[in-house]
């Protein structure tokens, strides 16, 4: 789990549909129960009540490496049809528009985690048909690709935005619209996609947010608006 978006969903999903769920933060923390937003994954916040603290090598090689993480969240400042992303450079990498944070542990856990979910706000320069650089896998040229390079983990299976829920294609790993939130529509989500969308013949509307879950979010959460 990292800090922001993905922070919030798993630690909604802990106090509502999965009490049950370990989480683990790169930093060396399993099994964490942060009683705040944590402002990095290097915030003490996180070490309170966990279950394990150990050295990010150990946490890296004996829990990611082995196979041991079931799900892992990813985000990125860009994403391409086949689910690869980009933290690295926006531009050319000699003289980029923005330089950005690298890699860090993502490229290590879309390798080795056994699932990958992929939370991100759907912007037409995020979502685009070329990256400027490959930071972390995806499924990377689509079809057995990633299978091809013997890459451990299965790959990604979500990603999830404001405005959409996609999926990918058993076949060629192409992203798929699998669901839209409520009050947008295809067109609106193609608007904001720098290619050719394929959508589900089922498509489906995602289930607004329960009051309870609102209110978790808001007050408990993220109280002070920092990622809602």
């Amino acid at each position: 789990v990292g800090v922001g978006l993905p922070n919030s969903a798993c630690n909604l999903a802990r106090r509502t549909v999965a009490p049950d769920l370990e989480l683990i933060y790169e930093s060396g923390i399993y099994g964490a129960r942060p009683a705040r937003l944590p402002l990095s994954i290097g915030d003490p916040t996180l070490i309170s009540g966990a279950t394990s603290i150990c050295s990010m090598v150990d946490l890296f090689g004996l829990y990611l490496q082995a196979g041991r993480v079931e799900v892992a969240f990813l985000g990125g400042a860009q994403i391409d049809r086949f689910g690869n992303l980009n933290t690295t450079v926006i531009g050319d990498w000699d003289h980029p528009k923005v330089r950005l944070p690298g890699s860090g542990g993502a490229c290590e856990i879309a390798i080795n985690a056994q699932r990958v979910f992929i939370i991100m706000r759907l912007k037409r320069r995020a979502f685009v048909d070329q990256l400027d650089f490959l930071t972390s896998p995806g499924y990377l040229r689509g079809a057995q690709d990633r299978d091809d390079h013997t890459l451990p983990g299965a790959g990604p299976q979500l990603v999830v935005t404001d405005m959409c829920v996609f999926g990918f294609d058993e076949d060629t790993r192409e992203m798929v619209l699998q669901s839209l939130h409520p009050g947008v529509t295809v067109e609106d989500v193609q608007g904001n996609v720098g290619w050719d969308l394929q959508v589900a013949p089922d498509l489906q509307r995602t289930q607004p947010p329960t009051e309870e879950e609102l209110r978790l979010l808001q007050e408990e959460l993220d109280p002070e608006g920092l990622y809602r």
